[in-house]
């Protein structure tokens, strides 16, 4: 499945979840099939996706959605641990492995090798995690983690949908979010 039909079958399923989504591509896809106030797109940071989703978990009583990627996660693994440890029952780290890091390039991620992100998922101290490899078990993976802390590692294909950038400020992008969050 590519990562923009996975994103898509996401904001099909999603209510009123805030979503934090990774840097580059994926937000600019996630914009682009679903753009609401409840999306905070990441322009810049790369790898504390994971973070800032943990942090906004244990803040508010509202669910929250990570979409990461494999690179991403790759350059902060602290936050698996982090994120089992405080163990928030309210977050979702979605995990788009493409073997690659898409938005710099293509250039392969450890994930192409030997490392398996559901067991360095599990091994963090995470108990719920979930490999999706079709839009039906990425759907039905989802749905399950409305239940408690999850980590789905969704597998997608390489590479990038031909989609617009973000058209909309940084701050403006802050600024709506805040008021989604508070509402």
């Amino acid at each position: 499945m590519k990562r923009i039909e996975a994103i898509k079958n996401i904001v099909e399923e999603l209510e009123k979840e805030l979503v934090i989504c990774n840097l580059g591509f994926p937000s600019r896809e996630l914009y682009s099939v679903g753009d609401r106030p409840e999306n905070f797109y990441m322009l810049g940071s790369m790898g504390l996706a994971s973070s800032i989703g943990l942090g906004l978990s244990l803040s508010v009583n509202k669910r929250v959605v990570v979409m990461d990627g494999d690179g991403s996660i790759l350059m902060n693994l602290g936050s698996l641990v982090t994120i089992a440890n405080w163990s928030p029952k309210n977050l979702t780290l979605i995990i788009f492995d493409n073997k690659s890091y898409g938005s710099t390039g293509g250039q392969p991620s450890y994930t192409a090798g030997k490392t398996d992100l559901a067991a360095l998922a599990r091994a963090a101290g995470i108990k719920r995690v979930f490999v999706a490899e079709s839009p039906q078990k990425l759907r039905e993976a989802y749905r399950k983690s409305k239940k408690g802390l999850t980590v789905i590692i969704a597998k997608v294909e390489k590479g990038n949908a031909d989609v617009p950038i973000i058209e909309m400020h940084p701050q403006d992008i802050k600024n709506r979010f805040e008021n989604a969050v508070k509402k």
